[in-house]
């Protein structure tokens, strides 16, 4: 998660990867050797072209096919913006929890985030 106030930054993906076009919040998998940190700052690198500063584990989730997924709270190193790397990344775009659920073509497994940041499992302060 990058937050900006009360805007969270989402992902369009590109028609080049799983699930293309769909919105989801950026992020993927973790390699043989990295921690969850070091795939997070990767991953983020790929997609977003930025610099991230892991700040803190939020939660942890489960797909219906039994990918385990962790969602951390991270922050764009001073100065850097985000741009989608065209390969993985269609567009960028800000938003509120609120609006972020109202997307057609959101993964289901940032709709459970969502609820279960509303139901007020974890904080995104």
């Amino acid at each position: 998660m990058i937050r900006d106030g009360e805007k969270l930054l989402l992902i369009r993906r590109s028609q080049w990867v799983v699930a293309p076009g769909a919105f989801c919040f950026p992020g993927g998998g973790i390699e043989p050797g990295e921690t969850e940190e070091q795939a997070l700052v990767r991953e983020v690198s790929e997609e977003l072209q930025i610099r991230a500063l892991p700040v803190r584990r939020l939660w942890r989730s489960r797909t219906a096919w039994g990918v385990e997924l962790s969602w951390w709270l991270t922050r764009p190193l001073p100065g850097d913006v985000p741009r989608p790397a065209p390969a993985e990344v269609e567009s960028c775009h800000w938003h509120s929890a609120a609006e972020i659920a109202g997307l057609p073509g959101l993964l289901q497994s940032n709709h459970e985030f969502l609820a279960a940041l509303a139901r007020g499992e974890f904080s995104l302060e």
